[in-house]
């Protein structure tokens, strides 16, 4: 791994979509025709009880980072990692 994506992993990822922290980037994926960089990886969120069920990693696409800065990376990611709980069902049960 050259020192172009060492320096990557030393950033944090950010959506600036909600502004969440997604970490730091685990893994890159190549384009082996042409050496180029299509997408990045970071961890995905735990969303079970106690944080104890680690869901998929998130791969983001290299034409969703918005802006890559000296010790950060923003991105543009609609879907948040997690989804939201279903409500709660009203009533005595």
């Amino acid at each position: 791994m050259n020192s172009c994506t060492n320096d990557l992993r030393n950033k944090e990822v950010v959506n600036v979509c909600d502004g969440a922290k997604l970490g730091y980037i685990v893994d890159v994926i190549f384009d082996v025709c042409d050496g180029r960089i299509t997408a990045i990886v970071v961890p995905g969120e735990s969303c079970g009880v106690l944080g104890l069920s680690h869901r998929e990693d998130i791969t983001i696409p290299w034409c969703n980072i918005e802006k890559i800065g000296e010790d950060i990376i923003l991105v543009k990611l609609d879907a948040p990692a997690c989804p939201a709980p279903p409500p709660k069902k009203k009533g005595i049960f």
